[in-house]
């Protein structure tokens, strides 16, 4: 039996989850975000459309704790790459988007994928939505399953941008965001999954992050936040 994989891989799971949780985590840190409230269109990345390896079964969408705590860091890292050293929020966004877009089940486990993650959040925990970010990672049984067949993936960013609604309510107020200096960027870009015996596909990503750049330091992502309409 066939199953199908979430297309997004990483970045699909966790659909479920409450749009209400993370719009209330960034619009309680600056409000130039209320804007956002009135445009949300859906959670990024609730496609399916890559075919799965013939043993491998896919765990339902949201089956991962939404509070799992982040692994020690003696786990290491695996194959994520280190956080970006970009003071820029749309740079900064798009090079985000293209790490929680890949990843490599063949040198990397699970613990690691999630400590490589971890490392790219904000230390303010105030303002970081951990849960929004670790819940795009598989359970453990299912990354199980896509290591057994040497699942791998890798992305690559075409363009990322304000939304309308984050420009315009910046535009109406400006200095509502120098309380926690969070921007809003959706990125697009297109993820290539492979696995053994020349499985693979390929598929147009959209996701839309909430990434704080303070003044002097550089950015840091501080949650996935619901996609917007523009």
């Amino acid at each position: 039996m066939r199953n199908r994989f979430p297309s997004t891989s990483l970045s699909a799971f966790g659909v479920g989850w409450s749009t209400n949780r993370r719009i209330a985590i960034i619009t309680s840190v600056v409000a130039v975000l209320l804007a956002i409230a009135g445009t949300v269109a859906l959670l990024t990345g609730s496609g399916n459309g890559h075919q799965a390896p013939d043993t491998a079964t896919a765990a339902p969408a949201g089956s991962q704790s939404s509070t799992e705590a982040a692994p020690k860091p003696s786990s290491g890292s695996g194959s994520v790459p280190k956080p970006a050293q970009i003071a820029e929020p749309v740079a900064y966004a798009k090079a985000a988007a293209q790490m929680l877009w890949s990843y490599d089940t063949r040198d990397t486990n699970r613990d690691q994928q999630l400590a490589g993650m971890r490392a790219w959040m904000t230390t303010e925990t105030k303002y970081a939505d951990w849960a929004s970010v670790s819940g795009q990672v598989p359970d453990p049984v299912l990354w199980s399953r896509m290591a057994d067949q040497d699942q791998h993936a890798t992305a690559a960013v075409t363009e990322g941008h304000y939304p309308g609604a984050f420009k315009q309510a910046l535009a109406e107020d400006p200095s509502a965001i120098t309380e926690a200096y969070i921007y809003v960027v959706t990125v697009n870009g297109k993820q290539q999954i492979s696995w053994k015996k020349g499985g693979g596909g390929a598929e147009e990503r959209a996701v839309t992050l909430a990434v704080q750049c303070r003044p002097n330091h550089d950015c840091r992502l501080a949650a996935i936040a619901p996609s917007v309409t523009q």
